[in-house]
């Protein structure tokens, strides 16, 4: 366990050094596709409130359109970073831009999965529904029902957040392999068999910054969370972006999946 633990660690290390050094030497554009994304996304939020009291089929609209555009431009950026790990550096942007098929496919995959969530969630609300019956009548009845619900609801988190984790690198296949919708969410489940312990060491570094800005906003330090938030905006965001397709392509490298993987065979 203790080898394992240092060959993860040693394997994020790799990972984190790779990318600050492709960080260095490419921060202004990778940083100014996740300020495009910034923009975007708080352009949509400001028109879609805008124009909600004018007319909300307008505004229903805008929002479509402004998540086309958000998605569009974070699979753009995810392709113009694996050109970069490549050494393709000099492709231009414009050929980066998604095609509208691999859109269909990213927003088919991502609908995909939120029916998966929904169905983990009830299947494992099935299974233990029989168990509210072992509840003998009593004051402290509803109460412990209420405490098995919220144990339920929590697994459900865990599971979906595990799920969420497997099928995480679903656009890389769709961008990078030309893969489909449920394909490229095969290959996810594939590439990521055996790497969650890696994907979860390098989540919670993001996840620590996140919870320091978190905790400084709580404690109403606010000069020390506007700065935090800046780092986070100039140099976490596109050093996340990075250090996503970085691992993406170091497991691939390992991969032994095949070429139509199936999901069953790599769950566990």
């Amino acid at each position: 366990m203790i080898q394992f633990l240092k060959e993860s660690t040693f394997a994020v290390n790799e990972v984190f050094n790779k990318s600050l050094e492709l960080l260095k030497k490419h921060y202004f554009s990778v940083a100014g596709l996740c300020f495009l994304l910034f923009v975007t996304s708080g352009l949509s939020n400001y028109l879609a409130t805008s124009i909600s009291d004018f007319n909300v089929v307008l505004s229903g609209f805008m929002a479509f359109f402004f998540m086309v555009m958000y998605f569009g431009l974070n699979m753009t950026l995810f392709k113009y970073i694996l050109s970069l790990i490549d050494g393709n550096h000099d492709k231009k942007l414009i050929q980066c831009i998604p095609s509208s098929k691999e859109l269909v496919y990213f927003f088919g995959a991502m609908l995909s999965i939120m029916v998966l969530s929904i169905m983990l969630l009830m299947l494992l609300g099935a299974v233990s529904l029989p168990f509210l019956y072992l509840f003998e009548n009593g004051e402290n009845r509803v109460e412990l029902m209420s405490k098995f619900t919220m144990f339920v609801v929590f697994v459900a988190a865990i599971l979906t957040f595990l799920l969420i984790i497997r099928v995480a690198f679903y656009p890389f296949f769709i961008i990078d392999k030309h893969a489909g919708t449920f394909k490229s969410l095969r290959f996810s489940f594939a590439l990521t068999k055996g790497n969650v312990f890696k994907l979860l060491l390098i989540l919670a570094v993001f996840a620590f910054f996140q919870l320091l800005q978190m905790y400084f906003n709580f404690l109403e330090y606010y000069i020390i969370f506007i700065i935090l938030n800046l780092v986070s905006s100039f140099l976490v965001v596109p050093l996340a972006c990075i250090v996503v397709s970085v691992a993406y392509r170091s497991m691939m490298a390992d991969y032994h999946g095949g070429e139509d993987p199936k999901i069953l065979k790599n769950i566990f």
